[in-house]
């Protein structure tokens, strides 16, 4: 078997054990569940369908950070912490949806949106709307309760005051901190100083994506193998621009993409309000009566298609577009240089340098 092959394989067969792993788990929490009410089977099947798709991009780092630091190939450690970061994964999309007003998720309705659908079609008294943001908020929490015990299962290595346990924690308590200022710099970010928005937006995607994109979960799984603080240092060197680079490509998706690869409609964020480092850019650069265009319509509920493509034309031609591309290369260069002074075996530096570039040209 070659290289390129064993790693195929041994990356499949991770994927598919995290997947057998969230199955089973799920399905012995379901039985839990039902016994309490059979009502309740709608939450659980919402939870199942969300954690089946995914490019398991946080398991990934998670594995090969394990690997990299020596850890023995599919262990049962870090097929659990995979399914772990999958389910507060869900959880975070979740609420993320419900917060950014978003109808869809991977191509079909987001968890708040199936709920509505439900009250609608069952008849159900009072506001469908509410209903449908409770029963998704709860869902969200379940997933966030199942990630806490899927994590407690893996043992030992993640016991409380574990390297493992603190930086599962952080990764929680920093993704909650970065949804806030997200949410705030879209209420406040019309009327504060213009000229720290690109700052405010860089921390952001920082904390509410970049680290526990890929920084965290690489970092878990070096921790749960044992890794020296040299190793895991080196560790957030590569994963922390490689996160920033892959939330400055989401960025760019989120306003030009194609629904039919990105699963979104298009200009999907802009409809959201996101002061995202795209649109900070735009608003430094464009001239005064753009800027206010954009600051006018950005996150109107009543968007139009002509506003849409009026705010991408703005974007392009102040060279925001470009300058967000050229952050994208800065970042994911700085990712390729200190990946390859990591100290890895060939395998695990050969899946992450892969895992990069999917992540920086990705088209979805």
């Amino acid at each position: 078997m070659t290289a390129a092959e064993q790693l195929r394989h041994e990356q499949a067969d991770y994927v598919a054990a995290v997947a057998g792993e969230l199955t089973g788990f799920l399905t012995s929490r379901q039985s839990v569940m039902s016994a309490i009410s059979p009502d309740i089977d709608p939450i659980m099947g919402s939870i199942s369908n969300l954690v089946t798709g995914g490019k398991r991009l946080r398991a990934l780092m998670c594995y090969w950070g394990w690997r990299g630091a020596g850890g023995e190939a599919n262990a049962v450690e870090v097929v659990t912490a995979g399914a772990a970061l999958e389910l507060f994964q869900a959880a975070a999309l979740i609420h993320d949806d419900i917060i950014d007003r978003s109808d869809t998720r991977r191509g079909g309705p987001s968890v708040h949106r199936r709920f509505s659908q439900l009250h609608g079609d069952q008849g159900w008294a009072l506001d469908s709307e509410r209903f449908g943001q409770a029963a998704a908020i709860l869902a969200g929490d379940l997933c966030l309760s199942f990630s806490e015990e899927a994590f407690t299962d893996i043992g030992e290595r993640a016991a409380s005051g574990s390297r493992a346990r603190l930086i599962f924690n952080l990764m929680r308590a920093e993704v909650m901190a970065g949804q806030y200022l997200d949410i705030l710099e879209e209420v406040a970010g019309p009327v504060r100083d213009r000229a720290g928005a690109v700052s405010r937006a860089q921390s952001i995607i920082r904390f509410k994506s970049a680290k526990y994109s890929t920084e965290h979960p690489l970092a878990l799984g070096g921790a749960l193998a044992g890794a020296s603080n040299d190793l895991l240092r080196g560790y957030s060197a590569f994963a922390l621009p490689l996160g920033e680079a892959f939330q400055l490509r989401d960025d760019v998706l989120g306003v030009f993409g194609d629904p039919l690869t990105t699963g979104k409609p298009a200009g999907d964020d802009l409809r959201e309000g996101k002061r995202t480092v795209l649109v900070a850019l735009a608003l430094d650069q464009a001239t005064p009566a753009e800027s206010a265009f954009i600051d006018a319509r950005l996150g109107s509920p009543d968007l139009s298609d002509d506003d849409v493509a009026e705010i991408r034309r703005i974007i392009e031609e102040s060279g925001a577009l470009q300058a967000t591309e050229v952050l994208i290369n800065e970042f994911g260069s700085a990712a390729f240089e200190a990946l390859e002074a990591l100290p890895l075996e060939e395998l695990p530096k050969t899946a992450l340098r892969r895992l990069a570039e999917a992540t920086v040209s990705r088209a979805s």
